[in-house]
């Protein structure tokens, strides 16, 4: 159910995210029995957000594309187990349709997503938000890969990012991978720039492109909210989990191009923070935006202490 050694990560990414024909019996029930390797054993979030996807695309024309996905995570889902997807169709109107996808295995539900489809070609209103400038062109970055390499004998985590993910990841600020952000944490920020593409080549439908960002997507999401928060992936005991999840696209994507993540967290409270992001194409076109809410969880800590700014100032005083 898991990868297979003679496929590379990327080739079994699409493998899993094509599903089969619907079945016999139900019209639009699709059943996956494959997975992606991921650390925690349990099924990877941004893999069944994706599957819905495809899912409920199979049902609409084909002239439609997605333009918005919203998915809460019911319960962590058995990577031991078939996943089965059940499209219902809600609207079909001139120019949007609309679909609920029900996510099961055999303990009961694990999504339920609801995705809206639109007629290609459609005029009106047009604006974006700037990419921000200055931003470390992704080659002169080093990637994911190369960073967790050294480690991915002793970890299971370091491993997947420098084996397994069928992504090129590169932070063009500093990575909480390995370690905390302090600087963040101290200036209540957890704004992150980070620039990701499919780790090799994938030739695919506009629907593919975008289900393949929905996964790509979370593998970060919840990051700024560690980086604010003053811990890192590799915090001793931490427990981290997607609540729900929230995207848009606006323009076409090619997932085999370098798109920036301006990711902030404007918010966490009672174990839960908010993650945003806005997507820009190498080229500074905003093809995408997103939003997450995840629980995290370390034992034995409550909110990290906000430091006065007097500190701020002596501290750096003393360096």
């Amino acid at each position: 159910m898991t990868q297979t050694d003679n496929v590379t990560p990327l080739e079994h990414l699409i493998r899993v995210l094509r599903l089969g024909e619907p079945s016999e019996y139900r019209g639009h029930t699709y059943l996956n029995g494959e997975s992606l390797y991921f650390p925690t054993g349990r099924v990877y979030g941004g893999q069944v957000i994706a599957q819905s996807m495809i899912a409920a695309s199979k049902t609409v024309s084909p002239s439609r594309l997605p333009h918005s996905v919203h998915g809460y995570f019911v319960t962590a889902g058995d990577i031991r187990q078939d996943l089965l997807f059940d499209v219902e169709s809600l609207h079909d109107g001139r120019s949007f349709s609309a679909r609920r996808v029900n996510v099961t295995q055999s303990r009961g539900p694990i999504l339920s997503a609801m995705a809206s489809f639109q007629e290609q070609g459609q005029d009106g209103v047009e604006f974006a938000d700037a990419m921000p400038q200055d931003v470390a062109e992704p080659e002169s970055l080093k990637s994911a890969k190369d960073l967790m390499t050294p480690y991915a004998e002793k970890s299971p985590f370091a491993n997947y990012y420098a084996e397994k993910s069928p992504f090129d990841i590169r932070h063009a600020t500093p990575t909480i991978m390995l370690g905390a952000d302090r600087d963040s944490a101290r200036n209540d920020s957890g704004r992150q720039l980070v620039w990701m593409r499919a780790d090799g080549k994938v030739d695919c439908s506009q629907v593919m492109h975008r289900a393949i960002l929905a996964l790509e997507c979370d593998q970060v999401m919840m990051e700024p909210v560690l980086r604010r928060a003053g811990l890192s992936m590799s915090t001793p005991g931490i427990s981290f989990a997607s609540l729900d999840h929230s995207m848009w696209w606006y323009r076409d994507i090619d997932i085999n191009q370098w798109h920036l993540y301006v990711q902030d967290t404007p918010t966490a409270a009672h174990g839960r923070g908010l993650g945003v992001a806005k997507v820009y194409s190498q080229d500074g076109e905003l093809v995408a935006a997103m939003a997450q809410e995840a629980m995290v969880r370390v034992p034995g800590a409550g909110t990290p202490p906000r430091i006065p700014a007097a500190a701020h100032a002596a501290e750096r005083t003393q360096r």
